[in-house]
Formats: C-alpha cells, sequence, structure tokens
C-alpha cells in the first residue's frame, strides 16, 4: 500500500503529522507492505525568497493570537519530541527545499526522501537556518546520504524546478488544500496530523476497503 503524504516544510502540523505517522506505521502489523512516499505542496507560494524572521510574519499574519497559536503548536511537538524555536525560525520559500525532496525520491529512494524531510523541518523549526539557501540545503542532502555534487549540481541548474512546480499543481487539481493530507493508493485521504493511535485506526480501516474493494474488482 503506497501513502503519499501531501506536506509543506513550513507547516508545523507536518512535522508533527510525520511523527506520529511514523508511530501509527510502527504498530501496524502489515507495515512492511507500506511504502511512504512525501508530495510537495506550499501553503505561501508567494513566500520571500530571502529569509525573515517567521516570528514576525506569523504575528503580521495572526495579529495578538499569534503566541496562544504557536504555543499550542509547540505543546504539541513536545508531546512527540520535537522542539519548535519561533524565535529563530526563518521564514523563506520552500520551492528549492521541495525540488531537492523530489531528487531524494527519485534518484535515492522514499527512505532517503523521509530522512532528508527530517533535516529540513529540524532545520527550519529547530536549528533557525535558511532552507533556501544552497549550502545549508547541500549539506542536510549529504547528511541524509545524497552525494554532494549530484546536489550542488542540481541545485545550482534549476533542474527539477519545472517538474516540481508540475506536482504543486497537480496538489491543488487533487483537491489538497490542507496539510497533513495522506493518501491512500491514490483513493482515500485522511487530513490532518491526528494523533497515532487515530491514523493507525484510519489506515486498518481503509486498506481493509481497498483490498475489499480490489476483491470485489472495484479497484
Amino acid at each position: 500500500m503506497k501513502i503519499e503524504v501531501y506536506s509543506d516544510i513550513a507547516c508545523p502540523w507536518c512535522y508533527i503529522g510525520k511523527r506520529r505517522l511514523n508511530d501509527a506505521l510502527a504498530d501496524y502489523d502489515r507495515r512492511e507492505e507500506v511504502e511512504v512516499v512525501f508530495r510537495s505542496f506550499q501553503l505561501d507560494p508567494n513566500a520571500p525568497d530571502e529569509p525573515r524572521p517567521l516570528h514576525e510574519e506569523l504575528a503580521r499574519k495572526f495579529g495578538a493570537s499569534v503566541d496562544e497559536m504557536l504555543q499550542n503548536v509547540t505543546t504539541a511537538g513536545e508531546n512527540e519530541g520535537i522542539d519548535f524555536d519561533w524565535k529563530s525560525a526563518l521564514s523563506v520559500n520552500t520551492l528549492t527545499a521541495h525540488r531537492l525532496l523530489r531528487l531524494a525520491l527519485h534518484e535515492y529512494g522514499a527512505e532517503t526522501q523521509a530522512k532528508l524531510l527530517d533535516r529540513l523541518f529540524a532545520a527550519h523549526f529547530s536549528l533557525g537556518l535558511d532552507i533556501a539557501d544552497h549550502t545549508t540545503l547541500t549539506d542536510l542532502a549529504v547528511e541524509a546520504g545524497l552525494e554532494r555534487a549530484r546536489v550542488e549540481e542540481y541545485l545550482q541548474s534549476g533542474e527539477g524546478e519545472g517538474e516540481t512546480r508540475t506536482e504543486l499543481e497537480a496538489a491543488r487539481q487533487l483537491g489538497v488544500q490542507s496539510v497533513p493530507t495522506f493518501v491512500l493508493e491514490g483513493r482515500y485521504a485522511i487530513q490532518g496530523a491526528h494523533p497515532a493511535p487515530v491514523l493507525l485506526k484510519a489506515i486498518g480501516e481503509l486498506a481493509d476497503r481497498i483490498e475489499e474493494d480490489s476483491t470485489n474488482g472495484n479497484a
């Protein structure tokens, strides 16, 4: 069974949702049959190319309620072992990072893509790094198992940008409006960073439905 996860590196609930999905699948008795692939989505395609303080950007957008909102996310993150540092985090366009995730998937595989995404989330939300900077992205990619020379060539050339933009548009055409969204076998969607037990139950029920549909010739 393939689970496609639509997410954005700039989305804290996607970070939390990835951790919760990992926990859910750890308890799934058919885990070896599951492939998890991450698909690109941008919450703000018009985010700046030059980094700005994330807290200031969020305060402009949400006003006085921003700190309460962030505290709720921080608490949820702490429960998943995530340390959000809102004061150091930077707001920046995530297109280049999504391009890099595409490279990781297509040339190195889903497991390497997942490792890279973990590093991108941590760099963005916990370490205050600029995830549009080519040097930073290259170092993170190498840590995840990609080859430095290939990554440097890829980022400098603009390779994969058209394909990534096409995938972003495909997500919108599919009807993805919020992330994370988990799509099973291209047919059933689970929206939101639900707790691991809720995700596990939903995945199990949908997997049974997919198997039943296949048996009945409705695939």
